[in-house]
């Protein structure tokens, strides 16, 4: 068998990203996962999509994920998703990404998926399991090898997902052929953990969290002060940085520091009071917030415009898709 000849490919380097609509993005997804993204764009070559056949693995109603689906991607537009740097579109959209997620499930055995922790922590809590919660890590494989992406940022929570993406794209490469690039993780270094206001050892999710412990992004002035002054701290009467015993505290200086870029353990010496720290969180994510909801609101009144940037993203897109799925089909042995 002729192997396909290695991929190689000069700097910048391509990085992808996919966010999920299962919910209203937080400040932990801006700081965690879109902030990132919205900076990587002019040093990488950046590649965004919505991941709504992900959303499809619980039950959900329709129409939410597509209003979700809009929503995530005006929002992504007004942080600073800049669509001539960056490549913005809907899964979905791309046929090809479920078409090689067939082809990546003929080289991974079940065992990996079933190890996924994901599908362990979320199968035991359902009734009715659907096997594309089973098969989904294998789907997020094809999601990230589609592009011969060589940068892939991950939180603590998705590690699992990626490790799986590297051990198929390597089993394929060395089984049928030199066919898919081999990812690697990228770990952003800032807030990439905001935890929730009301339980600071739980991260702040879309779908988990509750209303009173998230910061969404849309969320208004009086409402964003009301959660933070209403954050929990714990009985110091010192204001320290120290994640492992007092995570309350260290909570809000994270969320500062990454709202005024300066290290969380400075940030403490300058602050005698919870009462001051939570009005300095306060503001200091009013202010971050603010040009996103007014940038939002513009784009709001034109829906169109985003639906011309998503279309327009996946036309680009599909090239590159379209040739990773005709080296997959020719490896593993169809006809193209």
């Amino acid at each position: 068998m002729t192997a396909t000849p290695t991929l190689t490919r000069t700097l910048p380097k391509r990085r992808l990203t996919g966010l999920k609509p299962t919910g209203h993005l937080h400040l932990g997804n801006l700081l965690g996962a879109i902030r990132p993204v919205v900076d990587a764009q002019y040093q990488a070559e950046t590649i965004v999509f919505l991941a709504d056949l992900h959303a499809l693995t619980v039950a959900h109603e329709p129409a939410r994920v597509r209003e979700l689906t809009l929503e995530q991607a005006t929002m992504l537009l007004a942080a600073g998703l800049d669509p001539d740097r960056a490549m913005l579109y809907v899964q979905s959209q791309l046929p090809e990404h479920t078409e090689l997620h067939f082809l990546l499930e003929c080289a991974t055995g079940v065992g990996e998926a079933q190890r996924m922790i994901q599908f362990r922590e979320q199968s035991t809590a359902q009734q009715h399991v659907r096997l594309s919660l089973l098969t989904y890590p294998v789907l997020m494989t094809a999601d990230i090898l589609l592009h011969d992406a060589e940068e892939v940022p991950v939180g603590e929570d998705q590690s699992q997902h990626l490790e799986l993406a590297r051990d198929v794209a390597t089993r394929f490469n060395a089984r049928y052929g030199e066919t898919f690039t081999v990812p690697r993780a990228v770990h952003p270094e800032v807030a990439t953990r905001v935890m929730e206001l009301s339980d600071p050892t739980s991260k702040m999710g879309k779908t988990t969290s509750s209303d009173a412990g998230t910061i969404f992004l849309l969320d208004p002035p009086d409402v964003i002060r009301r959660k933070v002054m209403r954050a929990v701290t714990d009985s110091g009467r010192t204001v320290v940085y120290d994640p492992q015993t007092r995570p309350g505290p260290a909570n809000l200086l994270e969320i500062l520091s990454a709202c005024v870029d300066a290290p969380p353990e400075v940030l403490a010496a300058e602050y005698s009071s919870y009462s001051k720290l939570k009005r300095a969180v306060a503001e200091a994510v009013e202010g971050l917030l603010r040009p996103i909801q007014l940038r939002h609101a513009e784009l709001t009144r034109d829906p169109g415009f985003v639906r011309r940037v998503l279309a327009e993203g996946a036309e680009r897109a599909r090239d590159n898709a379209t040739d990773t799925v005709h080296r997959a089909k020719r490896a593993i042995g169809l006809l193209t």
